[in-house]
């Protein structure tokens, strides 16, 4: 017996998830949605005979045997399509449909989006939406992509495929080899892109097409229906229903759960443990959490399934958690035993030196860990709910021993006037959002432009790599200053630098540059300028045509060498090292420090 595989829509905001799945479902459940960006999620089971009744005659090109009852649809917001939906620190999606809108390509939630696809390990089918709006298509009443695809005129073809072709390079650059559904030989190694519009239904037949044959194929041994064991599954929210009180929306993704059931479940004290009361089932193809959905009071559910359940004290439950539910009262102990070490490697996976994350929710945190981990950001404290004094304390205490560090993330939360007045006093920075890569990427740039400041305020402070040629007929003064002629050749020639020769002999100070009469505070590589330096003597400490360079300090050098070699171009590099063959003339221990 197979179950419903579970699959989450995904997408950058406005890309269409929501009117993709309402256009299979024929519902409006995105036009009651604020701005018609999902604020919540949602579940919809849409039966194997919708599913055959939009493919037609493309599902008998189906070479398989088509076993599963359907497909399990969660749309989400954001990043909760897969961390809001974990069993034991992984997803418990199947597989998955990232929507790209086909005119804007890949965009910052979708790069997130991709991100957690590889961290979850988890397939996943690209619904190019918005098909309607390439220039030049005309919309037809085909369900069918491509069938739809042979109506339109040359230059819609052409417009269409390069922006598929654009979508293909984006996913090269993320590490994906990708193509159009149709061109696909093998679907373990390529990811299926599938042209569709949310608006006309054009695509839909392929995108489910595709889907369906994907799992059936690949993920029957994952889809075998356990009936006997106990239900597992993810809590999505928790609610006010009308008549029943708190409730909670679920998916049951293992097992089967039955009224009168212990049920075991995550806290923001700890573990709850409840009994069902009831179990509310939607209608196929309802949305589990539309106001208007009519739900059929059950006595048992089997996986996988969306479904609302009633049980007392559920006001604490944690939201993004597993749960788990038995007859068994002999059973809890072991289950509660499971759910505490879940509940102990999310929570608890940080530590020392780190930043500081705090999150709507556990899901949350979980993948900001797994993404500043592949970025090699380490995490001291991570927890849910809005910061507070204690948060700014210990962001400052880590602040005293790695100031990068020293820094808090705060995601979906909120930040009172009081604390944020608070982190100011005590200058600590707060990096707040609701994409998950944008604040990453805030970060990285907030870090960067500290480096570059510390670098440029140890520019100020140190003697650079400068290499500069006297040039043949411009003498202007012989001493007194000396005034002559010279070209840049590496570097960035300031005024103050001391100059040597090749034999490290002091030359002199410069005391002034002049370009076409204009004085100036450095000259960069290729310059031609007027020159004047101190104790300089023409003809007989320097003449024409030597090659100078900057007298760079012992101190200097090691300042370059640790801290400021990344800045130097390889020319530069180069001219450090001609200088340091001539200090090591008379001291060849020189920069061996």
């Amino acid at each position: 017996m197979m179950r419903f595989p579970i699959i989450t829509v995904l997408g950058h905001v406005d890309s269409g998830k929501t009117s993709l799945l309402d256009k299979i479902r024929k519902t409006f459940v995105g036009k009651h949605e604020a701005e018609h960006i999902t604020q919540h999620i949602g579940a919809s089971e849409i039966p194997i005979e919708t599913i055959k009744k939009i493919c037609g005659s493309l599902f008998e090109s189906l070479k398989t045997k088509i076993t599963i009852p359907g497909i399990l649809t969660i749309d989400t917001p954001g990043h909760e399509a897969f961390t809001s939906l974990r069993e034991r620190g992984g997803s418990i999606a199947d597989i998955a449909i990232l929507v790209i809108d086909i005119n804007s390509g890949v965009q910052p939630q979708t790069k997130e989006a991709i991100e957690i696809l590889k961290a979850f390990k988890v397939p996943f089918v690209v619904a190019a939406n918005k098909i309607d709006m390439v220039p030049f298509w005309n919309a037809t009443k085909k369900t069918s992509f491509l069938e739809a695809f042979k109506l339109q005129p040359q230059k819609a073809r052409e417009e269409l495929n390069n922006r598929v072709y654009k979508i293909m390079g984006d996913l090269s650059n993320l590490g994906f080899s990708s193509n159009m559904f149709n061109h696909i030989s093998n679907y373990q190694k390529e990811v299926a892109i599938v042209p569709v519009s949310a608006e006309t239904g054009e695509g839909l037949a392929e995108l489910l097409m595709v889907l369906t044959g994907l799992t059936q194929k690949y993920l029957e041994e994952n889809l075998k229906l356990n009936v006997e064991g106990n239900g597992k599954g993810s809590v999505l929210e928790i609610k006010n229903t009308i008549g029943l009180g708190k409730t909670i929306d679920v998916i049951l993704y293992d097992g089967m759960i039955e009224v009168g059931d212990y049920l075991i479940l995550v806290g923001k004290e700890g573990l709850i443990k409840t009994r069902i009361k009831a179990l509310l089932k939607p209608a196929p193809l309802e949305e589990l959490r539309e106001k208007k959905t009519k739900f059929k009071r059950v006595k048992k559910v089997t996986a996988a399934a969306g479904i609302k359940i009633v049980a007392p004290d559920l006001e604490n439950v944690l939201p993004g958690m597993p749960f788990e539910a038995t007859n068994e009262k002999k059973q809890i102990e072991k289950i509660e035993e499971q759910l505490n070490k879940n509940l102990a490697r999310i929570k608890f996976q940080t530590g020392g030196l780190g930043i500081t994350i705090k999150a709507d929710t556990l899901g949350s945190l979980e993948a900001f860990i797994k993404l500043l981990k592949d970025k090699n950001i380490s995490v001291s404290k991570a927890d849910i709910g809005d910061i507070n004094k204690n948060d700014i304390i210990h962001a400052k205490t880590i602040k005293e021993k790695d100031e990068f560090l020293g820094v808090i993330f705060a995601f979906n939360v909120k930040i009172e006037k009081a604390m944020e007045e608070f982190a100011s006093q005590e200058k600590i920075k707060i990096i707040k959002g609701n994409v998950i890569y944008r604040l990453i990427e805030e970060y990285e740039r907030w870090r960067e432009e500290i480096i570059f400041e510390r670098k440029e305020s140890e520019l100020k402070k140190v003697v650079l790599p400068v290499k500069i040629r006297i040039l043949p007929g411009f003498l202007f003064r012989q001493s007194k200053p000396c005034i002559i002629g010279i070209e840049v050749l590496e570097g960035n020639l300031k005024t103050g630098y001391e100059l040597i020769n090749e034999n490290n002999e002091c030359i002199g100070k410069v005391l002034n540059i002049q370009e076409n009469g204009k004085a100036i505070k450095k000259a960069p590589k290729g310059s031609r300028v007027a020159l004047s330096i101190d104790n300089a003597i023409f003809g007989k400490t320097i003449k024409e045509e030597d090659v100078l360079y900057s007298n760079i300090s012992e101190k200097d050098y090691e300042t370059i060498k640790t801290k400021l070699k990344s800045i130097l171009s390889e020319d530069e590099k180069e001219v450090m090292r001609e200088i340091l063959k001539i200090k090591q003339k008379k001291n060849p221990f020189w920069g061996n420090k």
